[in-house]
């Protein structure tokens, strides 16, 4: 039988071999914490190398590369693109349409607002048409140095003080007579702001501002009328879209028959033949620096042939209709 003694010592041993087996569980527990604090690091370094998670220090530059692409990606879907030349407003693809479609009914409805004549044009300028005017102009001498010295046709540019005072039949005398006549400046002209090319721009801009020197060259007054014979003639011999667009649509809102009558039968011809004939693409002509040259002389150097005035057609009409 078990005594009270036994019992107690039996107690005692059972106690202590509790605690140490405690002990040695804590001793464990701490050692085990102690190793992966110490091998942990290793571990995620690890795994960061498997995922290719690890790079080098990355400098300055890349930082900055870094936040302009997370930039780019936080962007509003919509955000406007940043101007490419001074007046540039950039467009997004449906803007241009709805552009395209509001100048269209506009200049049909009412030709003599500029704001419309003006959008219409560069909206109907495609990068295809421009690039292809470019080329015309850097494969031709004038045209090159055109493109290089990137004139822009003001009052005081062409200094029209001294053109008036050039002899009688001089192209500029020409063209001076032809603003006063026409009550025209140079300076009325809109800079091109919806192209998205710098130097495509200034191609655009170049045939916008050399548009009166062909009223000049030509004889054709600013009346509707000699508007839409003269835009036929860009087309012909430029390839102007606008100015085929105009030729097209623009006769049938013409104020009276007799007009649409004329532009049919007597300017539409003339342009055909004319614009075949010529043998040089009008936009590749330095006018600025032929403005003492005799008028008739260049038009006989580009096989051009002036059309009947249109003024005196008018008269004519006039009479016979009294």
């Amino acid at each position: 039988m078990l005594t009270t003694t036994s019992i107690h010592k039996g107690s005692t041993r059972l106690i202590k071999n509790v605690q140490h087996r405690g002990f040695i569980t804590s001793a464990l527990i701490s050692l085990a914490s102690v190793g992966y604090s110490v091998i942990a690091p290793s571990i995620k370094l690890a795994d960061q190398m498997e995922r290719n998670e690890v790079h080098a220090k990355k400098s300055k530059n890349d930082l900055e590369l870094e936040k302009i692409e997370k930039e780019k990606r936080l962007a509003p879907r919509f955000k406007r693109p940043h101007p490419l030349y001074p007046g540039h407003i950039p467009l997004y693809n449906f803007e241009k349409a709805l552009l395209f479609f509001g100048s269209s009914i506009g200049a049909f409805l009412h030709p003599e607002r500029n704001e419309f004549i003006v959008a219409l044009g560069e909206t109907t300028a495609t990068k295809g048409f421009l690039t292809r005017l470019r080329n015309d102009m850097l494969n031709d001498p004038d045209g090159r140095q055109i493109l290089k010295d990137r004139p822009y046709i003001t009052s005081d540019y062409l200094n029209l003080d001294k053109l008036k005072n050039y002899p009688d039949n001089s192209f500029g005398k020409c063209y001076y007579n032809w603003l006063v006549r026409e009550h025209c400046t140079p300076d009325s002209r809109v800079d091109v702001k919806f192209i998205d090319d710098e130097e495509l721009a200034f191609v655009f801009q170049r045939y916008r501002q050399c548009h009166d020197f062909y009223h000049a060259l030509l004889g054709i007054p600013v009346w509707r009328e000699g508007e839409i014979a003269l835009k036929f003639y860009e087309y012909l011999n430029i390839g102007v879209p606008f100015g085929g667009l105009g030729a097209l649509f623009a006769p049938w809102n013409v104020k009276r028959p007799s007009e649409r009558e004329r532009l049919f039968n007597v300017y539409y011809p003339w342009a055909l033949k004319t614009a075949y004939r010529c043998k040089k693409n009008l936009i590749n002509i330095y006018w600025e620096k032929i403005m003492d040259k005799d008028v008739d002389e260049i038009r006989k150097e580009l096989n051009i042939e002036v059309p009947p005035d249109m003024r005196i057609l008018r008269k004519s009409r006039k009479h016979k209709k009294n």
